[in-house]
């Protein structure tokens, strides 16, 4: 193999290993997006398992009507409109199990709109 050709080469492998190491750098400082969804009288999914001091980002939509989303434990508030997407950036700082509520009223059933976040070790 010529000496051109053998710098040409190593110069690829140099660029290769440079760009995925940028992409791994800047990957791993973007916050996970967790989806969930709203409607009558469901949280999609119901139960979330996240770990304690990993930023998340809550990416919530509602499927059919204006729906809310309240973590009193977590002091997360938010209202969701139908066709928006609302994020809400979170860093949780303990273990547990966390109720999420909605608190617009969405008709008969509303009460039983609940889900969980379950934030581990």
């Amino acid at each position: 193999m010529s000496m051109r050709r053998s710098f040409w080469l190593g110069g690829v492998a140099l660029a290769a290993l440079a760009a995925g190491g940028l992409a791994a750098a800047t990957s791993a400082d973007e916050p996970r997006v967790v989806k969930l969804q709203v409607k009558k009288f469901e949280y999609i999914p119901p139960s979330i398992t996240l770990k304690k001091g990993e930023p998340v980002i809550l990416e919530l939509t509602t499927l059919d009507r204006l729906h809310g989303f309240v973590v009193q434990d977590l002091q997360l508030h938010a209202d969701i409109p139908p066709n928006k997407t609302v994020r809400i950036p979170l860093t949780p700082q303990a273990a547990g199990t966390h109720e999420i509520a909605c608190d617009i009223f969405c008709g008969t059933g509303h009460e039983s709109l609940r889900g969980t976040i379950v934030v581990t070790e």
